[in-house]
């Protein structure tokens, strides 16, 4: 037909508008999933889009799976296999049943170790996370307003300073402070005037633990400072301002808002704490061997004597057994109090 202009037939026609013209557009771009958005054609171009993507990511997983298996999950099981075990490092380990367990159950000494874990717990969890929340917001609520940012942080970097010595230095120079002749704790005390309060700090029974506890406070307290003042800063501050303008104090910001919202970081934090608690040994190693008596003696120190002083490889294995335990129950009992902490804060919002 003369004036008609023929369209082809891998096109389609749309019909004429008010305002718009005839448009003719391709027949592929009606066909079932020819006509793709952006974010499908990049969906489509990422490596991981279908399944064989998906169990690519297991590659990138082996690396860590291997290294566990050969450092954490072997030795655990080996661990384990030989506390049911006679053995001291030389014949093959003869298999005695529950013999080692009986005895632990028996063993004061073995009881003593833990006592002094939960000395050690009141040093390291306790006390730091304490005073590490009231530290965290003074610098970052009172410190960081008035003075500066740069105040805060180098007084934070000063808390943790102890965290990042290796321990056989802060051994040498807490040995030195509280040596009982020519110490510098013992002279300032004579000096003053107070040379009656002089003391083998180290060396005696009654003052032994307590020392290692001033210490691990000193060494423990930089670590929920830095935790604490990291997650304030998602603290919204205008919950502050508005808490202030409502007449609020200090004391009740840090009640009400701090707390109320870095307590995943209190949780967190109370629960790696334990667990350094309960397997410390590198000051007590370096400043008292367990001394005097077992008045400082804890269980990773106890089953390394085992192990490696007395030979005795499989009691030194139940030992350490029993720790794993108890590190894992007080794990489990952490999170679902976490959890449980989490669900009850969601119910009330």
């Amino acid at each position: 037909m003369r004036g008609r202009q023929r369209v082809p037939a891998s096109t389609t026609v749309l019909p004429p508008q008010k305002g718009r013209p005839m448009v003719t557009l391709p027949v592929v771009a009606r066909r079932k999933g020819a006509l793709k958005t952006p974010a499908a054609d990049e969906q489509s171009l990422l490596p991981n889009s279908g399944k064989g993507g998906r169990a690519g990511f297991w590659l990138y997983l082996i690396p860590g799976f291997v290294l566990f298996t050969i450092v954490i999950l072997i030795p655990l099981v080996w661990n384990i296999f030989l506390s049911f075990t006679k053995w001291r490092g030389i014949k093959p380990p003869e298999f005695i049943g529950l013999e080692n367990w009986i005895e632990l159950f028996q063993d004061d000494k073995f009881w003593m170790s833990f006592i002094n874990s939960i000395a050690m717990i009141v040093a390291m969890v306790i006390v730091p996370t304490l005073l590490g929340l009231l530290i965290a917001a003074m610098l970052f609520d009172l410190i960081g307003k008035k003075f500066g940012g740069k105040l805060a942080s180098f007084l934070r970097a000063t808390y943790y300073l102890p965290q990042i010595l290796p321990v056989a230095v802060a051994a040498i120079v807490i040995g030195w402070i509280l040596r009982p002749e020519n110490g510098a704790l013992n002279t300032i005390l004579e000096a003053v005037g107070l040379g009656g309060l002089q003391h083998n700090w180290l060396g005696s029974p009654d003052t032994a633990l307590l020392s290692i506890m001033f210490v691990m406070v000193w060494v423990q307290l930089g670590y929920p400072i830095v935790i604490f003042m990291a997650a304030l800063q998602r603290v919204d501050p205008e919950l502050y301002e508005a808490a202030e303008l409502d007449g609020a104090n200090w004391a009740q910001r840090f009640r009400w808002i701090t707390i109320s919202i870095i307590r995943p970081e209190v949780f967190v934090v109370t629960l790696t704490c334990t667990i350094a608690a309960l397997k410390v040994f590198g000051p007590i190693y370096t400043l008292t061997r367990g001394g005097p008596g077992t008045s400082t003696i804890v269980p990773s120190y106890y089953s390394y004597s085992e192990f490696f002083q007395s030979q005795q490889v499989g009691y030194g294995a139940t030992i350490a057994t029993a720790l794993t335990v108890v590190i894992v129950i007080l794990t489990i009992v952490f999170i679902k109090a976490q959890n449980r902490a989490e669900r009850a804060e969601g119910g009330r919002s």
